[in-house]
């Protein structure tokens, strides 16, 4: 199915109101703690700076990132694809004898599949970050960044629950929240190996960290005897200070807070003397196609941080909901990211999932300009044949020719006047023909004036 297709269908469910509502309340959070941070702009500025300047020097970090690590006793492997990844993994819990496996929220593990990859061989994985444990249970999949079920309501997570765990039907959020808890804390308790992402990694010091609003990460990097850190290689940030600079931006941007409640840094494995930790801890480092992006028109978009602002304020994500991009990275950063990262996967119609109204580059912490990319991407799949709106190109054509070309903009104005005189029913238009109708399915369009203001103008000017 097209995005188009997928989105005619979420379009007015009662899943894309969830999300709707939501992603709202995320851009309100997000409003609220900008407004609070005078420095906000400085560190969004300061924060473009390190994305940047690391992604066109990304040789010159992640071997002294791999180095320090190895320095530390923990083991760094370089996956060129997801194949390589989930083997490597495969491989390790095969040798350790490891039976479970915790994980904690990771975008880059979804983006490779690792859970049915691990499955496969008949190994338990386990989602324990709330939102993910849910989509585990429900055998769903993600549809926002940071908030994964964002299109589940309490009522349908509660009948999951009792249908899935045996527990008590509730759908008081705080009772939820501790029936999950009760049913993950004896399999952290037992787990063999914990699996987390990583959302940046400091090439001076080896230096992993995670950012999330529950405990789940801690307890999957600390509690298991093996530790097994899963990142982008686009995640690395020079130093602990650039660190520290997308931490800032990150949380505001993300779910309007300061600092996240939990923002763990792990430094290899334990160490002699230390109380607790992992007895391995195994960096992976992933390529997955990023390599060809850094050298596209669209390398940009690997300074995304993954905080989901660009989700929560576009009105195409917040009507179509995330399920209609058809893959792990939705919204307008999937629309970007998708079609080159995963190019092969038939993500061509993405880059038109948008109004190009540029709130994405507003709200975007590091300043990534998502619709010059979109427009970009457009452009490339038009030339190359690759997109069912190839009657675009004609149309704004033509439009281009009118539009530039006095008497026949006059014209049209007349025409479209009478057309509204005529189609037009208490200001409205409620149905269009040919491809003008995919903008009436779902919604009317005022009709145009019966005069132009031009001709108005033309006649009242000077009175």
């Amino acid at each position: 199915m097209t995005f188009r297709e997928r989105a005619s269908v979420a379009l007015g469910s009662p899943k894309t109101l969830a999300t709707d509502d939501g992603a709202r309340r995320l851009a309100g959070k997000r409003d609220v703690a900008v407004a609070e941070y005078p420095a906000m702009d400085a560190m969004r500025d300061r924060a473009r700076e390190i994305r940047m300047h690391t992604l066109a020097r990304l040789d010159e970090y992640l071997g002294p990132l791999a180095d320090r690590v190895e320095e530390r006793g923990g083991t760094v492997f370089f996956a060129a694809d997801a194949d390589e990844a989930n083997d490597y993994i495969r491989r390790l819990a095969a040798d350790r004898g490891v039976e479970t496996i915790v994980k904690s929220k990771s975008m880059v593990t979804e983006e490779i599949e690792m859970n049915y990859s691990l499955e496969v061989d008949g190994l338990r994985v386990v989602e324990t970050d709330l939102g993910e444990f849910i989509i585990q249970l429900a055998h769903d999949k993600p549809s926002h960044i940071i908030a994964p079920v964002l299109h589940k309501t309490r009522f349908e997570i509660g009948e999951l629950f009792a249908n899935e765990i045996d527990a008590t039907y509730t759908d008081d959020p705080f009772e939820l929240n501790a029936i999950a808890r009760r049913y993950l804390r004896e399999i952290f308790l037992s787990a063999d190996m914990g699996i987390s992402g990583v959302n940046f990694a400091a090439a001076d010091t080896g230096t992993m960290v995670t950012v999330t609003n529950e405990g789940n990460a801690r307890l999957c990097t600390t509690a298991p005897r093996i530790h097994v850190a899963v990142m982008g290689m686009e995640r690395v940030v020079p130093t602990l200070d650039d660190m520290q600079v997308m931490l800032e931006v990150l949380a505001r941007s993300a779910t309007g807070q300061r600092l996240s409640v939990y923002t763990n840094f792990v430094t290899g494995a334990r160490r002699s003397g230390d109380a607790d930790g992992p007895e391995e801890f195994h960096l992976v480092i992933l390529d997955n196609g990023r390599s060809r992006v850094l050298g596209s028109g669209s390398a940009e978009i690997l300074g995304c941080i993954r905080c989901g602002a660009c989700l929560n304020i576009c009105p195409v994500y917040r009507h179509a909901g995330g399920h209609a991009y058809g893959g792990v990275y939705s919204g307008p950063i999937g629309a970007v990211l998708a079609p080159v990262l995963q190019e092969d996967d038939g993500f061509s119609d993405l880059p038109y999932a948008s109004s190009l109204c540029g709130a994405c580059r507003d709200v975007c912490p590091i300043r990534l300009d998502i619709p010059s990319m979109l427009l970009g991407l457009r452009q490339e799949f038009t030339r190359a044949g690759e997109t069912e709106y190839g009657w675009l190109g004609p149309g704004l054509s033509a439009y281009a020719r009118v539009a530039t070309t006095p008497f026949l903009w006059r014209a049209f104005l007349a025409a479209g006047g009478v057309f509204g005189r005529t189609v037009g029913r208490d200001g409205y238009i409620t149905k269009l023909p040919f491809h003008a109708g995919n903008w009436t399915t779902t919604r009317d369009l005022p009709a145009p004036a019966a005069r132009s203001f031009h001709s108005w103008w033309k006649e009242h000017r000077g009175t």
